[in-house]
């Protein structure tokens, strides 16, 4: 799985980009890529390396046009302790919570398309967490929802092997793509605060999880 081969048309909709801007980073190097011929192709394992690195580093001063304000986005009736053993069932149980936000106005196309990302590509970031995520037209307004794990979720395919039991589901509209690449980068730097992590993950209700992640 690690090393399969992908297309641009793939890349971009992994990305939720245009292929033209695919193709663009892979003309300049900025993305690792490679050529078969006349054809760009990428590795699946480079690919998310890339991703998880970009992720983990923090935004750009210039970049952080909407400052993250987790309260905004997250409230505690959309923080759930999972109790599932598979990416699948854990996925579906907090895609199903984070559908009962108003933001969100088709549960099954948000299933769906949290499923359909994950497909293309784990979207764990290694430390025990994956941030599963989704842009669609049927969401009106970026929000999300947490699921902490009881057990192992062991097929995530972590890069660093951890098996995930902290899931940051976030849902945006398609016109959020700076606010949706930001609220990634936010929830990725911020948990690799490991006192946080174990905090979550010993919390027994939903408002004390909730008040730790709102604190700033």
């Amino acid at each position: 799985m690690g090393d399969d081969i992908l297309t641009i048309e793939e890349v971009a909709k992994y990305l939720r980009v245009s292929e033209r801007t695919v193709y663009d980073w892979a003309q300049k190097g900025e993305i690792p890529a490679g050529k078969i011929g006349t054809v760009w192709r990428f590795k699946r394992s480079e690919i998310e390396k890339w991703v998880n690195e970009r992720l983990s580093s923090n935004t750009k001063p210039d970049e952080a046009n909407t400052p993250v304000r987790v309260r905004n986005i997250l409230s505690p009736e959309r923080i759930v302790f999972i109790n599932r053993t598979t990416k699948h069932d854990a996925l579906v149980e907090l895609a199903s919570n984070l559908a009962t936000a108003p933001q969100i106005k088709d549960e099954k196309e948000l299933v769906s398309g949290i499923l359909q990302r994950e497909e293309l590509m784990s979207t764990a970031v290694g430390r025990g967490i994956a941030i599963p995520h989704v842009r669609l037209t049927s969401v009106t307004d970026l929000v999300m929802s947490v699921g902490i794990c009881r057990n192992d979720i062991i097929d995530f395919q972590p890069v660093d092997d951890v098996p995930v039991r902290l899931l940051i589901m976030i849902a945006a509209a398609h016109n959020q793509h700076t606010y949706y690449l930001q609220t990634l980068s936010y929830f990725s730097s911020k948990l690799k605060n490991k006192e946080l992590r174990d905090a979550l993950l010993a919390t027994t209700s939903e408002m004390d999880a909730f008040n730790l992640l709102v604190k700033e």
